[in-house]
């Protein structure tokens, strides 16, 4: 590759990333000297009953197995395709023909432990061991209580949807021709998914909700039949709604090198009455919320800023009634929502003093200072938290009301009560 004005030999990242550009759907091509023995038959009646189930068309039920696999395109002409192999497989065929397409799940119960507590290595196709692996995970899947008055909620840690989400994004996005293993550990309040390759070309953890770009498409086609995962790519966005509604961290996806991407699902619920806020908007509007919706109620929960592409979400969360306006842009939860909590007086802190009480604030310590009068000094103390042009603002209304007047210049200048002389 050019360095300048001179040449220089590309990396092994640099010429596999490059590669990577071109290479086509690795899971549609064919495994090769394989057959179809190489397919677990518990496997194959999964995979049909989970399609049927999804799609209702009656005829599936009564393909043979070689109509099945070549109409679901896992085999061609016969010939398996390895996204057949990593589906339906049997362990022998694994150790055959992909040696290291296998998850490995491990538990540990605190983060600090080097030993594993269980360990299970799932060598066979996908549609013998996923159940299986979420009762792994599920065992010890201890459940947060919180009561909150009258109310009760019990929340499980790790969320199922969000957890099956994504062990299937492992399985359709990782890189099969990474020698590498699927790695999920889990902690008491920590799931890690870690998949062979980095992000696709052009995904990133920052676009990774906007952006699909699936690398192997005949493997989420696949799965896409069974309704397990959808063509949309909205696996995702998923997870991120789950934990905003359950009121936990938001999932930290991102690739720590070119060679492997680690999820991580954080089961710690922050706020529970933040769960009362959004079920109090009713079931029918949440369904309405898109993804960045709820981003960003998250984030002004949260008090943090919120990116300019999703502040025209405003308009549609203040008509639902999530959200409202105050001052200039900026957003708080809705009053409605704090006072059913019983958090009026919160409602009260965050949206702050109105203009006029604000007013009748700075008057009071007008009328308390008398004659001498009072510097800006003083009256920015009597609204601690705004800046003083704000401050400046106010006592100009004041003035031009004739309720204040300023005597002297600059260091000298004092605000006092009154119209002032004349």
């Amino acid at each position: 590759m050019r360095a300048g004005s001179s040449l220089q030999p590309m990396s092994v990242d640099q010429i596999a990333r490059i590669l990577g550009e071109k290479q086509v759907d690795f899971s549609a091509d064919l495994v090769p000297s394989a057959n179809r023995s190489i397919f677990d038959r518990v496997a194959v009646d999964e995979f049909r009953t989970r399609w049927l189930r999804k799609s209702g068309r009656a005829e599936i039920a009564h393909w043979s197995t070689s109509e099945l696999l070549e109409n679901a395109e896992l085999t061609v002409d016969g010939d398996p395709t390895y996204a057949g192999l990593i589906l339906l497989r049997t362990e022998s065929a694994l150790s055959r023909h992909l040696t290291k397409a296998e998850v490995v799940f491990e538990y540990r119960n605190s983060e600090a432990s080097v030993a594993y507590q269980q360990r299970l290595e799932l060598r066979r196709g996908f549609f013998t061991w996923f159940d299986e692996l979420w009762t792994a995970i599920n065992l010890r899947n201890d459940v947060q209580q919180f009561r909150e008055g009258l109310f009760k909620y019990d929340i499980a840690t790790f969320d199922e949807d969000s957890v099956r989400e994504a062990v299937l994004n492992a399985v359709s996005h990782r890189d099969y021709r990474d020698g590498g293993s699927i790695w999920i550990r889990q902690w008491p309040r920590l799931l890690e998914i870690e998949s062979p390759g980095g992000f696709p070309e052009g995904i990133t953890p920052d676009n990774v909700l906007e952006r699909q770009k699936p690398r192997n498409r005949r493997i989420a086609e696949a799965l896409a039949r069974c309704g397990l995962v959808e063509r949309s790519g909205q696996g995702m966005d998923l997870m991120f709604r789950q934990s905003i509604r359950q009121g936990k961290p938001l999932p930290a996806p991102y690739a720590s090198d070119p060679h492997r991407v680690l999820l991580r699902l954080l089961g710690e619920v922050g706020d529970p009455r933040f769960l009362r806020f959004l079920e109090q908007l009713g079931d029918e509007k949440l369904k309405r919320f898109s993804t960045d919706d709820f981003l960003a109620i998250d984030l002004i929960h949260r008090e943090m800023p919120i990116p300019a592409d999703m502040k025209e979400r405003a308009k549609g969360l203040i008509a639902a009634g999530a959200v409202e306006r105050i001052g200039r842009g900026k957003l708080i939860l809705s009053r409605q929502l704090y006072t059913f909590l019983g958090q009026a007086g919160v409602h009260t802190r965050k949206a702050g003093l109105d203009r006029e009480t604000e007013k009748e604030l700075l008057l009071k310590h007008l009328k308390a200072a008398g004659e001498s009068g009072a510097p800006m000094a003083e009256l920015l103390q009597v609204l601690p938290g705004k800046n003083r042009d704000h401050v400046k603002r106010l006592l100009e209304h004041l003035r031009d009301e004739g309720r204040a007047h300023v005597t002297g210049t600059k260091r000298t200048a004092r605000w006092q009560q009154g119209p002032g002389p004349s």
